[in-house]
């Protein structure tokens, strides 16, 4: 398991994944997302889902951070909520299997601690443990994850006032922990991935500003219609 965490020392992860309702929410086109990033440096990838991380993993040797987003009536935990999701992206092909490690309850009544134990136990795979503040992280690394992230912070009822990237808790996380600490979240330039490896970070994750065509293009969308406001909606273009 520590090879594959050492594999990623001071490299890059690019997370790509695309939200439901888009045409890139294809295993085929996460797949060429993941080996357009691979061929241009990315050291490993970030993969939801089991079909997309079989697809991807038909494509590139790299290491693959694999979770399961599962949205679950009355709890906050989506990212990789119970056991038998962990199993299911392990049997895919992924290498790290990234949970939800905040201090929420968790549908199935499973902890942090027991999804850890259950992961490398039965799996035989390192866990990287998403979290949103220092109080999440010293309990995760407790627990034994492999890696603990600062992915969650700014997106839990906790730290919904702050917004990544979460600078401050990755400083925090550095001098609180002896585990790899990886920086992901609200990266959205090489300079700020540069910082949070100046910082420390053992790795930094990259998601949106690289791989996010839908977010992105409604965000230029957005602000260019503020700036017409009379201008009418575009209708669907036709060359006849």
């Amino acid at each position: 398991m520590d090879n594959v965490i050492k594999y990623l020392h001071h490299q890059l992860i690019v997370s790509c994944q695309a939200p439901l309702d888009s045409p890139l929410h294809n295993p085929s086109v996460i797949a060429a997302m993941a080996r357009a990033t691979v061929n241009n440096g990315a050291a490993g990838v970030r993969i939801d889902t089991p079909n997309h991380i079989i697809a991807v993993r038909q494509q590139i040797n790299q290491p693959i951070i694999g979770l399961w987003k599962q949205v679950t009536d009355g709890y906050d935990v989506y990212i990789t909520p119970q056991f038998h999701h962990a199993a299911a992206i392990a049997e895919a092909g992924a290498d790290i299997i990234a949970i939800d490690a905040t201090n929420r309850n968790r549908p199935g009544g499973e902890t942090v601690v027991d999804m850890i134990s259950e992961i490398h136990q039965q799996l035989g795979k390192p866990v990287m443990a998403d979290v949103d503040t220092i109080k999440a992280a010293i309990s995760a690394a407790k627990a034994g994850a492999d890696i603990v992230s600062t992915t969650l912070f700014g997106y839990t009822t906790a730290t919904k006032h702050l917004f990544p990237p979460g600078f401050t808790l990755l400083s925090q996380m550095l001098k609180e922990l002896d585990t790899p600490v990886f920086c992901e979240g609200g990266i959205s330039s090489p300079q700020m991935a540069c910082q949070a490896f100046d910082l420390g970070a053992y790795a930094v994750v990259v998601g949106t500003a690289i791989t996010g065509i839908d977010f992105l293009t409604n965000s230029y969308s957005q602000a260019i219609a503020k700036m017409n406001p009379g201008m009418e909606e575009i209708q669907l273009f036709s060359s006849e």
